[in-house]
C-alpha cells in the first residue's frame, strides 16, 4: 500500500508492485540524467611573451574546445620580470580574444587580474 494523498479525508491509499515502482522511478531518472548537457570548462595557458605559431596553435586548440560546446578559461601567467609589462600582456590577451570572437564565441567575464595572471572565461554562442 502507498498512500497517495495523505491531506485529503479520508487519506487516499493504492495498492501498487512496489518492485516495480521502484524499477519505473530509476528508469525515469535514468532518462533525465540521458538528456542534460554537461559543460565542462577547458583551461588554456599563455605566456606573455609567446612566439606567433604557438599562439596560433593554442587559439586552435580554444576554437576545438568552443566547437564542442565547452567554456574555456584563459589565464596569461606573468613570471618574474614579466609582470612589470602587465599593459603589454593585457594588449596580447586582448588581441586573443577578438580573434576567438571573430570566430564565434562569447565573452563570459571580462579579462581581470588575479595576482600575476589575467583570466578570462569564452564560452559559445547561445543559439536562438
Amino acid at each position: 500500500m502507498v498512500e497517495v494523498s495523505p491531506n485529503a479525508t479520508p487519506p487516499v491509499v493504492k495498492l501498487i508492485d512496489y518492485g516495480k515502482f521502484k524499477y519505473e522511478i530509476q528508469k525515469k531518472a535514468n532518462e533525465a540524467k540521458k538528456k542534460q548537457i554537461v559543460v565542462q570548462i577547458k583551461e588554456i595557458q599563455f605566456r606573455p611573451n609567446i612566439e606567433k605559431h604557438d599562439l596560433e596553435v593554442k587559439i586552435k586548440r580554444v576554437e576545438d574546445f568552443i566547437k564542442d560546446g565547452d567554456k574555456v578559461r584563459l589565464v596569461m601567467q606573468f613570471k618574474g620580470r614579466e609582470i612589470a609589462y602587465k599593459d603589454a600582456g593585457l594588449e596580447k590577451f586582448n588581441k586573443i580574444i577578438e580573434a576567438l570572437v571573430e570566430f564565434g564565441a562569447a565573452v563570459e567575464s571580462n579579462p581581470y587580474f588575479m595576482g600575476t595572471r589575467i583570466i578570462a572565461i569564452v564560452m559559445p554562442q547561445k543559439k536562438k
